[in-house]
């Protein structure tokens, strides 16, 4: 798991209330995504919570559900594994 977070300082939600990034309806996802739209780190925060399976809020301009459906596209299908019986 990594630990280094010091690149979230240079995020666009540094100065936001966190509330904004744990909303708790549909609209208050699209304040979140538009405050991360063109944030600097947006690939690395989004790389974070993927890493790291943050499922809740939005990170890296991607809501929960995003987030779930990434990493299931990520997963190797168990028939891509070799067999070596």
């Amino acid at each position: 798991m990594e630990t280094d977070t010091t690149w979230m300082s240079a995020g666009n939600c540094h100065n936001q209330p966190p509330s904004t990034f744990f909303p708790s309806d549909g609209v208050g996802v699209e304040v979140a995504k538009k405050v991360c739209a063109d944030c600097p780190v947006l690939g690395r925060c989004l790389d974070y919570a993927l890493e790291n399976r943050i499922e809740h809020g939005v990170w890296g301009g991607a809501s929960e559900r995003q987030r779930r459906r990434l990493l299931k596209a990520r997963r190797i299908p168990v028939s891509a594994v070799p067999s070596y019986s």
